[in-house]
């Protein structure tokens, strides 16, 4: 009976540590994905970020990257954001989601790399 105690805590501890190691994305931006925030979402924006909002995509500064972000949130009010699925390796993590507006769904894709201890997004890509 130890032994299987042993065992189960072994696993859960494993478990645990495993999903610090891939550590999920952080809630702050599925928030700000959900409410339409583009400065809180700029807060997780690499210095340069390769963008795809619908038909522009192109590699912007951070700063060029919030204006568009602040332009499509404006003409698209989000209603909900739930992440659909997510991945990674130790260093990076990718999620999809859908992003519903009050006129109509977006798929959304985003690339986070882990920099100086906290994540970046790299890549963003919204498309309908």
């Amino acid at each position: 009976m130890k032994t299987k105690l042993k065992r189960i805590l072994l696993v859960a501890c494993l478990l645990v540590f495993s999903h610090a190691i891939f550590a999920a994305v952080p809630d702050a931006v599925v928030l700000a994905f959900k409410t339409g925030n583009y400065k809180e979402l700029g807060k997780y924006l690499n210095a340069n970020i390769e963008l795809a909002i619908l038909e522009n995509e192109d590699v912007y500064s951070k700063t060029q990257a919030e204006l568009m972000l602040k332009d499509f949130f404006s003409k698209y009010p989000p209603t909900n954001f739930v992440i659909i699925h997510e991945g990674g390796k130790e260093g990076s993590r990718y999620a999809i989601g859908t992003l519903t507006t009050s006129k109509g769904e977006f798929r959304v894709y985003f690339l986070l790399k882990t920099q100086d201890n906290s994540q970046v997004i790299h890549q963003l890509r919204i498309e309908k």
